[in-house]
């Protein structure tokens, strides 16, 4: 009985993300289940992305608040020419590390740090994509895009943000 507690326990702390079109179409990468980690629906994602294809492609995109990197991981396979993921939760960080080695990709840089002190920081480049998905009830979407504002958004960014 306690073997099976145990074997529950090890399916809650794993799960996967799939990326639903373009270069990596189909793919499922593993995703540490880690609290206040929710990853982006397939049907978000579709709707999402569906918006932004004229955009997409050869974009530098950031992922605030990366988590599962569900949406960088998605920018990247439709053409994005560049994905930053920044997430402050160290085995989060790690898996989006190794799921950048199964994806083969040097166009994904993961940072972990929290968004707010990386956005403090002198911006290095501008992005023309930014996902904002923070952890609930923290009211750090108007602290992030303020700090946007400081030079790290091309001049038609977009911003999209889930709350």
């Amino acid at each position: 009985m306690n073997q099976g507690r145990k074997l529950q326990n090890r399916k809650a702390k794993s799960g996967n993300i799939r990326i639903i079109a373009g270069k990596h179409r189909g793919r499922k990468l593993p995703v540490l289940m880690a609290e206040g980690l929710r990853p982006t629906t397939d049907r978000v994602k579709e709707t999402l992305f569906n918006w932004l294809m004229p955009y997409i492609h050869g974009a530098n995109c950031l992922d605030c608040f990366a988590g599962a990197g569900s949406l960088g991981f998605e920018a990247l396979s439709r053409g994005a020419a560049k994905v930053n993921l920044i997430e402050l939760n160290k085995s989060a960080a790690k898996q989006l590390l190794a799921n950048k080695q199964l994806l083969k990709s040097n166009d994904i840089v993961v940072s972990n740090i929290d968004v707010l002190n990386f956005l403090k920081a002198v911006p290095s480049t501008a992005f023309n994509i930014v996902f904002i998905d923070p952890p609930f009830r923290q009211n750090l979407v108007s602290q992030t895009c303020e700090l946007l504002e400081g030079g790290w958004l091309t001049e038609q960014a977009l911003i999209y943000v889930e709350m």
